[in-house]
């Protein structure tokens, strides 16, 4: 999912400098103008879902893609949720990426977790970054391990010297307005590359195709996206729409690999009233010996823990309070601590008539 490579990672000590040439590096002012003016039916057109199929050179299926956008708050800041994950596996080893994003209405990314994953057997390979914004100061935090050695690194940038930046998340994003709004020419934002270093990167139209999806032909919109390197060899993807935004294909140039729509995409209806006697009897399956599905199993774990962190975070309250709980279990050591638990958290309830503390769990049971 990620428009980036997978392979290697940048290593370096905590609180590195920031390179000169990334803080020279600026956005255009078209592109910057462009991000300001997405109107109210552009930004809440964008809150859909799209699902492709992964297929080799040879064309056989060796993974998934899926994104999906909702509403959502960061910090009380109204903005979208997008979370990617893309995962496969290649010559029997286990490869994704998540993503898990909150952008604002002028696509700037309010913060971001960034997962990449490379199930090696005995030097498994795994890459996390973390971009996040307060009080208009962006802070990286990246952290790689291959193996038994660890990594980690950390820089700030001012919002100042971000502006223009599209990140992973909001480029997803930013193509679904692109499809609808055109994309002006002289247009230069600010990315990452893969390894967390800021470039330049632009967009340009490849026109309109034709595509038969069962019986039906429909016409795709074309998106060239290119990322500048260090070196004279940048990375390129194309990318293919349906009219409304769902993405068709993608294709970084190079690769063996690619995504495409396998059908069209129709609203999901749940029968709640369908009987449980209707559905099919699945035999057991040994998910963790299916590489597939493994596969999937690292992404939703990669997932929920980006977002019980983000609620940690945002609640830090929740630590105290779990600290005295556990301070007070330890000293007091009830027989049940169910018991304990209910007298403590009801506490902190309105509901809860005065009284001492913990005078259920403590009272001396009657004894005939």
């Amino acid at each position: 999912m990620s428009d980036e490579n997978s392979e290697g990672a940048s290593a370096g000590d905590a609180d590195e400098d920031i390179p000169k040439e990334d803080l020279q590096m600026k956005a255009t002012e078209e592109a910057i103008r462009y991000l300001a003016e997405i109107d109210d039916a552009t930004w809440n057109s964008l809150l859909f879902s799209d699902s492709l199929v992964t297929t080799s050179e040879a064309g056989r299926e060796i993974g998934e893609m899926r994104i999906t956008v909702e509403s959502a708050t960061w910090k009380e800041e109204p903005c979208c949720l997008v979370h990617a994950n893309s995962h496969g596996v290649i010559d029997q080893v286990p490869i994704g990426t998540s993503v898990t994003a909150y952008i604002d209405r002028n696509m700037r990314t309010l913060e971001q977790t960034h997962y990449e994953y490379v199930k090696i057997p005995d030097n498994p390979l795994d890459r996390r970054t973390f971009l996040s914004l307060d009080e208009d100061v962006y802070t990286v935090r990246k952290t790689m391990s291959q193996g038994i050695e660890i990594n980690k690194s950390e820089f700030q940038f001012t919002s100042e010297e971000f502006q223009g930046f599209i990140s992973e998340g909001s480029n997803l994003l930013l193509q679904r307005v692109m499809v609808k709004k055109g994309v002006p020419e002289q247009m230069v934002f600010l990315t990452f590359d893969s390894d967390t270093n800021v470039r330049t990167s632009s967009y340009r139209s490849l026109g309109r195709k034709s595509q038969i999806y069962g019986s039906e032909e429909k016409t795709l919109l074309g998106l060239e996206r290119i990322i500048n390197t260090s070196n004279s060899t940048p990375h390129t993807w194309h990318a293919y729409f349906l009219e409304t935004g769902h993405l068709a294909s993608r294709t970084q140039l190079g690769s063996q690999v690619k995504m495409t729509l396998e059908s069209l995409p129709k609203q999901q209806v749940q029968d709640e009233t369908k009987s449980t006697t209707e559905e099919k009897k699945l035999k057991p399956l040994k998910w963790d010996e299916d590489l597939q599905l493994y596969s999937r199993f690292l992404d939703r774990k990669a997932e929920l823990s980006d977002d019980h962190a983000t609620y940690m975070r945002r609640h830090p309250e929740l630590r105290a309070l779990l600290a005295d709980f556990l301070q007070f279990l330890l000293l007091r050591k009830p027989d049940d601590v169910c018991e304990f638990a209910s007298d403590f958290f009801g506490a902190f309830s309105s509901g809860t008539p005065s009284g001492p503390s913990f005078a259920r769990s403590e009272a001396t049971p009657n004894v005939p």
